[in-house]
């Protein structure tokens, strides 16, 4: 079969590759999945740099979220089925004809979402339920959040007006406002004038920040953490720009703010059953009802892997990007 790899850690436009290995077989509690569309993420885009949290053993292959169809189940799995279409995130190696996968990490497709919605389901979606989930707001509350014209800023904003919470979003480009409203978000201050605290300010009014979400680093992490109210939280999902925080010592002593971090992998794997499901239960309802939407900016295929990593990377993208066999 064939997969993407890459024998060194560098730019995704220089090291990766597709080549001919092995068809792997299930062991126990896994299933062999034949890949349909994969998702790029830029955490992927980071393992392939090197600069992750988690760093494979060279060769390595790529890719963690993909909607795939069951090819094979291995000893102990009874309740999926070869042909079943499911969902996979967090699953090393997806941009692969075919990869293995835990089965009790898998998310069965409905029949009425597409490959394209089911193909980035998991990891970005469910990390942003799950942060929303995590910061014990209640509807009315405020939260304001950097990168919010990136693939889960807008989903925090989607799903946070959907549960009533007011979600504010600043962007570095005056043209990121208008990108946004194109997909029904407002409440949205691009951070390149130098009055933008003040548009801030003239829309929560009053209102206390209670969390900011900074995905960026650098200066714009003190950005966030200037607009909190007091005993505020700054939540660190991500490092866009900078992989060091430029923050007020003045503000996290003054507003008692608290920082803190997110890896949506280590929520996911901590989380009750329970809770998982109910959560990926909201987010196949709020696609349904359309509060929530997905779209795809361009499909690849694995031979024009590079390309698809390099336009990854693109300012104004309007959906993500897919890779498919």
């Amino acid at each position: 079969m064939r997969a993407v790899m890459h024998h060194e850690f560098g730019d995704p436009a220089d090291v990766l590759g597709v080549e001919e290995i092995d068809v792997p077989e299930p062991g126990p509690g896994e299933v062999r999945l034949r890949t349909l569309l994969a998702a790029i993420h830029n955490h992927d885009l980071w393992t392939i740099r090197g600069s992750y949290g988690f760093k494979p053993e060279m060769p390595a292959r790529a890719g963690t979220e993909a909607v795939a169809v069951v090819e094979a189940v291995g000893e102990g799995v009874d309740h999926l089925a070869v042909g079943q279409r499911v969902a996979s995130g967090g699953t090393f190696g997806a941009w692969a004809e075919q990869f293995i996968a835990r089965a009790g990490g898998l998310i069965p497709v409905p029949d009425g979402l597409s490959d394209e919605v089911a193909a980035q389901l998991v990891s970005m979606p469910f990390s942003a339920i799950s942060l929303l989930e995590s910061l014990d707001l209640a509807p009315g509350d405020w939260l304001v959040q950097n990168a919010a014209n990136g693939a889960v800023g807008r989903m925090v904003a989607q799903l946070g007006a959907a549960r009533g919470i007011n979600v504010v979003g600043l962007v570095r480009r005056s043209a990121g406002v208008e990108e946004l409203a194109a997909h029904d978000i407002g409440r949205i201050v691009a951070t390149d004038t130098d009055d933008w605290a003040e548009h801030v300010r003239a829309i929560v009014g009053d209102a206390p920040i209670k969390v900011g979400v900074d995905s960026v680093g650098g200066r714009a992490s003190g950005e966030v953490l200037s607009l909190l109210a007091e005993s505020g939280t700054l939540v660190v999902f991500g490092a866009m720009q900078s992989p060091t925080m430029e923050i007020s010592s003045g503000d996290v002593i003054f507003k008692q703010a608290t920082v803190k971090g997110f890896w949506g992998s280590t929520v996911s794997r901590t989380m009750p059953a329970d809770q998982r499901r109910a959560l990926f239960g909201e987010l196949i309802q709020r696609i349904g009802e359309g509060s929530l939407t997905l779209p795809v900016d361009t499909i690849y295929s694995f031979d024009e892997v590079r390309t698809a990593a390099a336009a990854n990377m693109e300012p104004g993208r309007t959906g993500k990007i897919l890779l498919r066999p």
